[in-house]
């Protein structure tokens, strides 16, 4: 049995899955706000309400916001605060009283999706998550890859590749630079942009309706999200050159993406440039949608038993 713990910055999902993946149990709970000790605590009993109610112990693996420092063992970049800088995959052993996998979410969510999901059996997957944020994980040959620094797949913090006039020297990012693709391709970069030029507020879904209904302003942004999107994607292609990338988050529902991104990445990338032929890698939606993160989590020892 392998028991996924999704941790969130408002709700805590575990889930247990047989080798088949297919769901023994799941439960969820609020997540202790701006509390390092209670989280762990809830994050224990929630693996132990799991297994009592299944009368059977499992492997654990934990999706968080953050990442490992490999030097130390702590965390880093959690939009959790109270996470950072705390060495939460030792704690949880020894809470636990056995080993525990942690990985990001963006790799978990690429890990279920190359898993068993929507690029099931490919050799190359990078997952890609839009929403809030951005994000990203990469998979070849059903293993994780986390580098040597744990970032590989940190997409959203390089520039915007081949950036127009208009588009320098780019927002503010959190992470202090400016044009991160992050800024760009988020909900709030498409919420910025609508708003900079039509001169009001919408959210993401609005803009979208909006746009299905010919509001032109809507449209125009839209347009401008999927042609940076096709620029930043092309060069992860140029880069890693996968099989399949998978999009998630909230703004991998304008199912308009699936098809318009494609059309658009040729120009940018290289062996499309030079007349090599149709570019081959597959734009897809998620299989599992929101259950990918914790999904993920729980197959990250299958992962290691590979090894």
């Amino acid at each position: 049995m392998r028991i996924g713990i999704d941790l969130g910055g408002t709700k805590i999902e575990a889930i247990a899955l047989d080798k088949q993946g297919d769901v023994l149990a799941r439960q969820r709970v609020a997540t202790p706000a701006g509390d390092y000790t209670a989280t762990l605590r809830t994050i224990t009993d929630l693996v132990l309400s799991v297994e009592k109610a299944l009368g059977r112990s499992g492997s654990i693996g934990i999706a968080t916001p953050g990442a490992i420092v490999p030097d130390t063992g702590r965390l880093k970049n959690a939009n959790s605060v109270c996470l950072n800088g705390q060495s939460l995959l030792a704690d949880l052993g020894t809470a636990l009283q056995r080993s525990v996998r942690l990985a990001n979410d963006a790799d978990c969510f690429a890990l279920s999706e190359a898993t068993d999901g929507a690029a099931a059996g490919a050799s190359v997957v990078f997952g890609v998550i839009v929403g809030t944020g951005t994000g990203g994980g990469i998979v070849v040959n059903g293993r994780l890859l986390q580098g040597a620094n744990a970032i590989a797949g940190e997409w959203g913090h390089n520039p915007l590749p081949w950036p127009q006039a208009r588009e320098l020297p780019g927002p503010e990012c959190y992470c202090g630079k400016r044009g991160c693709i992050e800024t760009f391709l988020s909900g709030p970069g498409l919420v910025r942009d609508f708003a900079t030029t039509a001169n009001e507020s919408q959210d993401a879904a609005q803009i979208v309706a909006l746009a299905e209904v010919g509001n032109a302003a809507a449209e125009a942004s839209l347009q401008r999200y999927e042609q940076r999107m096709a620029r930043a994607l092309a060069a992860v292609i140029n880069l890693l050159d996968p099989e399949v990338i998978v999009l998630g988050g909230g703004l991998s529902n304008i199912a308009r993406l699936y098809q318009t991104v494609p059309a658009l990445w040729g120009e940018f990338v290289f062996s499309a440039g030079m007349e090599g032929g149709p570019v081959r890698t597959q734009l897809v939606p998620p299989k599992h949608g929101d259950s990918s993160g914790v999904r993920g989590a729980a197959w990250l020892w299958e992962c290691a038993e590979s090894d």
